[in-house]
């Protein structure tokens, strides 16, 4: 029997950012992770400091409350974290999967898993420069492969012409795989914070810096988008 640490189970709200942004979802946000990012928005399923929070839960636990909180209707469930791709979500997905749900994955491609192939889509966030960590290519390109023909796409949190140029070289490492760039929030939630203050202003200013600079460089093939739910609840946790 599989038991996962589960930070939190929340929805359906929307997906709000990347490859299915706006696309009604239940996300399951798996405690634990490999990195610490200096910007971190979710901390309190990173740091483990914040263990006694997560709860032990059986593959079945956690697709019950799935379950609960659609009213077994199918949607798009996320598996988010920290980094989900430490677990073994394998089952949850072949649980899911057969009542017509569909799964997407985000992880930053540290750890590569089998079940890879059975999400729809593979969201890969390699993390930049201002992130503080180093990306291991070998292992990034492995969880490419683990995937196989699932839909697999890039996703780059934008701070800075550091980033940006960052960015650039990772979309030409990948030519064919879809790119998703968004500009970073540099005032992410301390972990006891429910819903934190936000520099809005300075967000969207970010997100126009972006949105000139890769038109000025005719780098027309990235899909550039915001944080929606930031956009519409700010910090607030659990939406």
């Amino acid at each position: 029997m599989t038991t996962l640490r589960i930070a939190e189970i929340f929805g359906p709200t929307i997906q709000g950012e990347g490859a299915v942004i706006g696309a009604p979802t239940v996300f399951v946000r798996a405690g634990g992770c490999d990195y610490r990012c200096s910007w971190c928005d979710s901390l309190h399923a990173v740091d483990s400091a914040y263990r006694d929070t997560w709860a032990p839960m059986t593959t079945e636990q956690v697709w019950a409350e799935v379950e609960r909180l659609s009213g077994g209707v199918p949607l798009t469930v996320s598996l988010s974290g920290g980094n989900p791709a430490i677990q073994d979500f394998g089952p949850l997905i072949e649980m899911g999967k057969a009542q017509g749900y569909r799964f997407a994955l985000e992880t930053q491609g540290s750890v590569a898993r089998g079940w890879f192939r059975e999400l729809s889509p593979l969201i890969l966030s390699p993390k930049p420069p201002s992130s503080g960590e180093t990306v291991d290519w070998d292992r990034f390109a492995d969880c490419i492969a683990r995937a196989r023909d699932a839909v697999t796409v890039i996703k780059i949190v934008v701070f800075d012409e550091t980033d940006y140029l960052w960015a650039r070289e990772v979309a030409a490492r990948y030519p064919t795989l879809p790119v998703y760039l968004q500009p970073g929030n540099h005032t992410p939630p301390p972990p006891d914070a429910e819903d934190a203050a936000i520099d809005m202003d300075g967000i969207m200013t970010r997100y126009e810096w972006l949105i000139g600079r890769v038109l000025a460089d005719r780098w027309f093939t990235p899909t550039i988008l915001p944080q929606l739910h930031v956009l519409v609840w700010g910090n607030k946790r659990g939406v």
